[in-house]
């Protein structure tokens, strides 16, 4: 019987080449840490792509041979002794897939383009990957590849023998590619006349011209064909072997909207691997867009549960004040109204611009694809803006599922009402999609990379309203979500889908979980973050007024609230800086740098770091830091026991302030990881089982200061939590996640009912029950997590006062503190060691008991 999926635990695996030191984290790495994985009480390991991939990759989705497990990593043999190690302390393993594309940066590692490099149509991959041999497609029918770094540069070509492949090759600069056997005759020919007679053309990389489909825009990631019977089989061939050794447990399938057929993918996937492994998807879903239940998946990986854990937590009556200053800094409310239309504004931009080979591919199927001659007025410049603006309009990432099958049409009708211009355009483009041919899987194709480029890679570094709405996933129109939308959804996915992930932190967050939680408490302190902007404006304002909005914000998230500050955070906030403004494309870019801007940039957060403001920047840090530590608990709590497969990200178990990859895949440190756990462990099997003693432990101060923390206050001051939040995070994590493991049926078939506090400060409180709904029978509802929401200003208002509790009938035990309680009980009692609480029912023990 196959071990019940209750929780995962995402691991960032590397090889030795990945680091400049040299550190690893492979397999045996992984096979290490399983005793402390099991204490913690995670089901399953969560391994990030096991395929070989380019030897410095940190993150390994740039696989470049997907039939073989990478050698960096252990190999197979390397999988297979974690495998058993995994399942011999009763844990699964879920691998993470990359079906949509393949690495070819460097084409000599990727044996099957180098082939299609070499061979052209005439190579027995050429099928493999998703190229346009068209003779319109901009190099004259051959392969064109954004290599050259001038017009002109075919001059800087020789011929070269390869020692690392064996082969003579074309060189350009450090970068080669393979000659096709009949072109030459030695080495000694002209360079040039050669290359003429090659399969590929050497395009300048600023002309646009790409004939292969990419992974959004990175050139260096060729999209595969996994509609072709022939590619699926090779591409999961070392997944089926996987399979037939029993070696792993479930499957998270990157990216499959990039895919021709996404439905079709997927059901041949779930054949594969059969129904009683678990399978979800990255599939980024919209506010309001459902997850096609026609779909062979569990669920998805999450991205819109983390949206819901964030929003229940933010004040949403600072919207207008944080809008208002938004204004004043960038010159938009960034509200709703004005995301949507920066939204369709970077969307058009994007699809103009760096996605702008995939919609010349796009309107070229078009044209094949009418059968009619109804289109023949149409003009090529017409069709382009166009297919533009209809792609720029389409609100989700493709709208080519069932369940969506009229966002099309209602975009197209809307479209030719207000723009009469563009019917015959539109009609024509219609009847292209209609054929059901190439035109309407580029459409779909098309829609979701500019999705991606317009949105989460360039937008989400524009807006500046409150930048941890910014997920992936995530609507930072939409400022917070109420507790009836909460409890709304959170039962949605306890009946449609129990069994889908969800997520705090993933490889691809912009913040972790905690440092979205320090931004959170701005809604908090409108009033004292507004003033601190026009301090730091006044005496050291940034080079450019609404950057600088975008980045306090985040500087504030990962600050040390005790003032230390140390060379390590000012490269990481140097880093982050950088690679955001060039995501923003504003003042710099990828393609464009601006030295200038940039050192401004850098220059800038040095003046935050070690100037007059510096004082300023740790006194609000400090302010936040307290309440940024209750939300942390109380989230991870709620997402915890709340429905789903609850994912913890690398190292999450403790308090983590980092900003995006490369950030947050720094190693994580799992040996004091390990050494708190057994502490913990060794006060709940002894004596003295108080909480509150266990976590007196994490204080670093006099022997008296360590006595009195003995003694955590009230719920409205928890002065001790900065210096026991590792402690206490992990605590949480471990209680809840053991609950999990102890009671499955609870949460993988239970539902979801709110509970809510009454009395004075009852709107601070937040709490699911999970269980049958039965509250009179024997199981009724047996779990309860409760949440301190909005803690500052809880603090500023004196506390819960007069605000209870009503819990069902029956005695209720707190995992976390070991108190217990019955009926109607003070707030203030239940959350008296912690912001949050974990409440199991007596009746549910006793079951399980007998």
């Amino acid at each position: 019987m196959r071990r019940p999926i209750t929780s995962t635990y995402r691991l960032q695996l590397r090889g030795p080449h990945a680091d400049p030191t040299g550190r690893q984290f492979g397999f045996a790495e992984a096979a290490e840490q399983i005793p402390y994985l099991r204490s913690l009480g995670v089901s399953h390991l969560y391994l990030s792509p096991i395929f070989t991939a380019v030897k410095e990759s940190n993150h390994n989705y740039d696989v470049t041979d997907p039939t073989v497990v990478n050698p960096e990593l252990g190999g197979i043999d390397g999988l297979r002794e974690l495998s058993a190690a995994a399942h011999e302390a009763g844990l699964g393993i879920v691998l993470d897939i990359v079906p949509n594309h393949l690495g070819v940066e460097t084409p000599r590692l990727n044996r099957w383009w180098w082939d299609v490099l070499k061979l052209g149509r005439a190579s027995e991959y050429e099928s493999y990957f998703d190229i346009d041999w068209h003779e319109d497609n901009g190099a004259d029918g051959r392969l064109g590849l954004p290599v050259l770094g001038a017009e002109g540069d075919e001059g800087k070509f020789e011929l070269v023998h390869l020692p690392e492949v064996g082969e003579d090759v074309l060189k350009y600069y450090d970068k080669y590619f393979p000659l096709d056997p009949e072109s030459y005759s030695s080495l000694d020919d002209d360079p040039v006349d050669v290359y003429s007679r090659q399969h590929y053309r050497l395009m300048f990389w600023r002309d646009g011209v790409i004939s292969y489909r990419r992974f959004f825009s990175v050139n260096g990631l060729a999209g595969i064909r996994q509609e072709d019977p022939l590619v699926f089989e090779q591409t999961h061939r070392i997944l089926r072997q996987l399979i037939a050794e029993d070696l792993i447990d479930g499957i998270r399938v990157d990216h499959p909207d990039g895919l021709a057929d996404p439905f079709d993918y997927l059901t041949r996937l779930r054949d594969l691997i059969g129904d009683d492994r678990w399978l979800v998807v990255e599939k980024i879903l919209g506010v309001n867009e459902p997850l096609d239940p026609r779909l062979a998946v569990d669920g998805t990986t999450g991205y819109d549960a983390m949206r819901e854990f964030d929003g229940v937590f933010i004040s949403r009556e600072s919207e207008d004040a944080l809008s208002m200053l938004a204004l004043q800094q960038s010159g938009s409310t960034w509200d709703e109204a004005a995301i949507e239309a920066a939204e369709h504004q970077l969307k058009r931009d994007v699809a103009s611009s760096e996605l702008g080979a995939e919609i010349r591919r796009l309107t070229r199927a078009i044209r094949r694809d009418n059968f009619s001659t109804a289109g023949h007025t149409v003009s090529d410049d017409d069709l382009t803006t166009t297919v533009i603006e209809l792609v720029a309009a389409i609100p989700v990432y493709r709208a080519d599922y069932i369940s969506l099958s009229r966002i099309t049409s209602s975009v197209v009708a809307e479209m030719a009402r207000r723009f009469p211009s563009r019917r015959d355009a539109l009609d024509l483009i219609t009847a292209a999609l209609l054929a059901n041919s190439e035109a309407k899987t580029r459409f779909a194709q098309v829609c979701g990379a500019v999705m991606a480029k317009g949105v989460e890679d360039t937008l989400f570094y524009r807006a500046c309203r409150l930048v941890a709405l910014q997920e992936v996933g995530g609507a930072p129109g939409r400022f917070g979500v109420s507790a009836a939308e909460f409890h709304l959804l959170q039962q949605e996915r306890a009946t449609l889908w129990p069994h889908a992930m969800t997520s705090l932190t993933t490889h691809d967050t912009k913040r972790t979980e905690d440092t979205r939680a320090r931004i959170i408490g701005i809604t908090e302190t409108a009033s004292d973050f507004a003033e601190l902007v026009r301090q730091v404006n006044a005496i050291v304002p940034p080079p450019d007024s609404a950057t600088g909005h975008f980045l306090i914000q985040n500087i504030v998230g990962v600050w040390p609230h005790d003032g230390e500050i140390t060379e390590s955070l000012r490269e990481r906030l140097h880093d982050y800086a950088i690679k955001a403004v060039r995501e923003a494309g504003v003042k710099t870019s990828w393609f464009d740098h601006d030295p200038g801007f940039e050192q401004a940039i850098t220059d800038w957060i040095d003046a935050l770091l070690f100037g007059p403001v510096t004082s300023a920047l740790t006194s609000f840090a400090g302010r936040l830091h307290n309440g940024a530590i209750q939300v942390s608990l109380g989230r991870k709590m709620l997402q915890l026991v709340g429905p789903g497969i609850p994912d913890t990200y690398q190292g999450q178990e403790y308090f983590d302030l980092s900003l995006v990859d490369p950030d947050n895949r720094r190693f994580v440190d799992y040996t004091r990881r390990a050494q708190t756990l057994e502490q913990y462990l060794d006060f709940k099997s002894g004596t003295d089982r108080s909480l509150a003693a266990y976590l007196a432990l994490g204080t670093e101060n006099s022997a008296d200061e360590s006595a009195e923390a003995q003694d955590i206050p009230g719920p409205s001051l928890y002065p001790h939590l900065p210096r026991i939040i590792d402690r206490a995070k992990q605590a949480v994590v471990r209680e809840a996640l053991m609950l999990r493991r102890e009671y499955p049926d609870v949460f993988l078939s239970g539902e979801h009912q709110p509970v809510f506090g009454v009395g004075e400060a009852e709107w601070h409180l937040v709490g699911i029950a999970r269980g049958d709904g039965d509250v009179h029978g024997a199981a009724g509802l047996s779990v309860i997590a409760l949440a301190t929401r909005r803690p500052l200003l809880l603090e500023r208002n004196g506390g819960w006062g007069n605000t209870t509790v009503t819990l069902p009938r029956g005695t209720w035990v707190d995992r976390m503190s070991g108190r217990t309680y019955e009926g109607t009980v003070p707030v203030a009692d239940v959350l008296g060691v912690l912001p949050t609480a974990l409440l199991v029912s007596s009746r549910l023990i006793n079951s399980v008991a007998l």
